[in-house]
C-alpha cells in the first residue's frame, strides 16, 4: 500500500476530484460537503501524527552516556517539535475553515471576492485568496524584504 504521505489530501479523504454539473451554483451544498470531507480527513491525520510523535518520543527517551549520541537524539526531538508545532498551527487553520464552511462562507476570495475555485481548493483546501491576489501578495512580500 502507498505511504499516504505521498498521496494528495483527494486520496487521503478517500475522494475523487469533484465533478461540477452543468449550471450548478458555486459552493452548494454537495461542495461544501466535500471539502468538509477533505479537511476533516487531512485535520485527523495531523493528529494521528501528532499522537505518533509524542508516543515515539516517550518511548525513544533515553539517557545516552555519550554526549555525541545525547546530542544526536535532542537534535532529532528538536526537529519533530518543531515539525509538530507547524502541523498544530495547520490543524487551527484547517478547523478555521471548517467554521467558513458551516458558516456558508467559504470559496471567496478575502481580498477581492471572486470565486477561488474548485481545483484551487482541492489542492490547497486552505486557501484564502484568489490566485491572482496570492501572487500580488507574494510579489509585495518579495519587495517588501520578507521573502
Amino acid at each position: 500500500m502507498p505511504d499516504q504521505k505521498k498521496l494528495g489530501l483527494l486520496a487521503q479523504a478517500g475522494l475523487e476530484p469533484y465533478q461540477e454539473k452543468p449550471g450548478e451554483e458555486y459552493m452548494n451544498e454537495a461542495q461544501r460537503t466535500h471539502f468538509k470531507t477533505i479537511l476533516e480527513a487531512w485535520r485527523n491525520d495531523l493528529r494521528n501524527e501528532v499522537d505518533r510523535t509524542k508516543s515515539h518520543m516517550q518511548d525513544e527517551a533515553a539517557n545516552f552516556p555519550d554526549p555525541v549520541d545525547r546530542a544526536a537524539q535532542e537534535e532529532e526531538f528538536s526537529l519533530e517539535l518543531r515539525t509538530r508545532d507547524r502541523e498544530r498551527k495547520l490543524i487551527k487553520k484547517i478547523e478555521k475553515t471548517i467554521i467558513l464552511i458551516k458558516e456558508d462562507d467559504f470559496g471567496f476570495c478575502d481580498s477581492c471576492g471572486i470565486e477561488i475555485g474548485i481545483r484551487r481548493l482541492e489542492a490547497r483546501p486552505t486557501a484564502d485568496l484568489c490566485v491572482d491576489c496570492k501572487t500580488l501578495a507574494e510579489i509585495k512580500e518579495k519587495q517588501s524584504g520578507r521573502g
